[in-house]
Formats: C-alpha cells, structure tokens, sequence
C-alpha cells in the first residue's frame, strides 16, 4: 500500500476559484468582441478588467484566462480602428 499509487479523493476536481475563473475569462471573451461592432470604449474595458480578474484568480498555466487577456487587447485595438475608419462613434 504505497502512497503514491493511492488517489486522493476530490484532487482531480478543478477548484472553485479556477471554475469561476473560467466563467469570467468566458465572458469578456465574449463582451470584448461584442464590443467591436458596438460602442467599444463601453464594452471592452469592462471585459479587460473581467480578463484581468479572471488571469488573477486562475491557476497558472491556465490558458483560457491567458487567452482572453491577449483576445481582449487584440479586441480594444480591433475595436478602436473600426470606429475610426467607419466614423462610428467611440462612445
């Protein structure tokens, strides 16, 4: 009876703070390109901060909060020249 071949119950479950993680990482995906083709300095700053929050709350090699850091930032520059280029207003 080693130790090591021995499963320890419940370890294989993500934890509640990554589950939530996910969820916010989920979301400003979702709000940061929504907020291309709408007003995107209402939207997207929100979902970066929601972004943020979620890479902070994640555990490290988590790679959906990572991408929707990098997704959110691609969206705010995205968002911002489509705006300019159509004369949409920003706002």
């Amino acid at each position: 009876m080693s130790s090591q071949s021995e499963s320890i119950p419940g370890r294989d479950r993500a934890r509640p703070s990554e589950v939530v993680a996910g969820y916010l990482s989920a979301l400003a995906i979702f709000a940061s390109v929504v907020g291309i083709a709408w007003h995107p300095l209402r939207l997207i700053p929100i979902s970066m901060l929601l972004a943020l929050v979620g890479a902070g709350m994640a555990a490290r090699g988590n790679r959906l909060a990572r991408g929707a850091v990098m997704i959110t930032a691609a969206c705010f520059f995205l968002g911002l020249t489509v705006s300019v280029i159509t004369s949409r207003p920003l706002w």
